[in-house]
């Protein structure tokens, strides 16, 4: 097991891909000169760096931090998409020229994830046109996205959530670094804000303590999450225990960690910016983003 630091200054040596100096280090980390001298002489010692690089035995022991895979939920209807999506999944309507799922799967892609399973219902076989161009992807059917909200798609790869990312298949990405190769925790990539309308976060200590429609100075949720092995084992017991409990069906998947069963887990922020990545609501908004619907 890695401490924090540790973590942070090997992960930034491994992306990196060469020797750097330790100012290098303090700059890219974010830890101070006293604090990656003395962590750099702790990996060299443990075998997990040599001459400023990652050792085989280093990339080992990032492995269990390496997130593996990817599952994006894209089972749904879209109604505020409506017209468009009577005939096309919301998640396959492109936006200058390019499906917005696949800006997403190039991001996995490019942080070296390549198990990509994507959870469909509506129009599903409308899907298989990814494979020409993404070969490696696997299908899970939701047989109850028409009765039930996203915790079903949720349930249906609830096998899969362990070292991986959950994706809403909506988001539009312009930053794919966002998309990060190792996670030290679960977490949740959000966006700080003075005040939103929208789905956000109270944190306290990094922690998401609470999820909630509108806040001040709260981070407002991105529908990005990744979740390491232990959490990802539990949400495989948890979403089915909430999802037949009274109600459960029109939860949002979320919510099982977030809130009805949050003492089970500790999520921290992954921070982003409003300019890394928009989530498309409305036929309006897309118009607004791509000028050749507005006709």
């Amino acid at each position: 097991m890695l401490t924090r630091k540790q973590f942070d200054i090997l992960t930034t040596l491994a992306l990196s891909g060469k020797a750097m100096s330790q100012r290098e280090l303090c700059k890219a980390s974010g830890h101070s000169l006293g604090t990656v001298n003395r962590i750099v002489r702790e990996l060299a010692a443990a075998g997990f760096v040599s001459d400023g690089l990652v050792t085989p035995a280093g990339l080992n022991a990032l492995e269990p931090y390496r997130a593996k895979r990817a599952v994006f939920i894209a089972a749904g209807f879209g109604s505020r998409l409506v017209p468009i999506t009577f005939n096309t999944p919301k998640p396959l309507v492109r936006v200058h020229g390019v499906r917005i799922i696949d800006r997403l799967i190039d991001a996995c892609l490019q942080a070296g994830i390549e198990e990509i399973c994507i959870v469909r219902g509506y129009l599903a076989e409308q899907f298989d046109q990814l494979l020409g161009k993404y070969p490696m992807i696997r299908f899970i059917e939701n047989p109850l996205y028409n009765e039930a909200n996203n915790i079903s798609s949720a349930l249906a790869a609830k096998e899969l959530l362990s070292n991986a990312y959950v994706f809403e298949s909506d988001l539009l990405i312009y930053e794919p670094g966002i998309i990060r190769k190792y996670h030290y925790t679960s977490d949740f990539l959000a966006i700080p804000k003075e005040r939103t309308d929208d789905w956000c976060f109270t944190v306290q200590n990094d922690i998401i303590t609470e999820e909630k429609v509108g806040g001040e100075n709260c981070w407002q949720m991105v529908g990005i999450s990744y979740w390491n092995a232990e959490d990802g084992k539990k949400l495989a017991q948890d979403i089915p225990d909430v999802f037949a409990s009274p109600g459960g069906k029109e939860r949002y998947w979320e919510q099982v960690p977030l809130v009805y069963r949050r003492q089970n887990y500790a999520v921290e922020i992954a921070p982003c910016r409003d300019e890394d990545i928009v989530e498309i609501d409305t036929f309006r908004e897309l118009k607004a983003i791509d000028k050749t619907y507005d006709v």
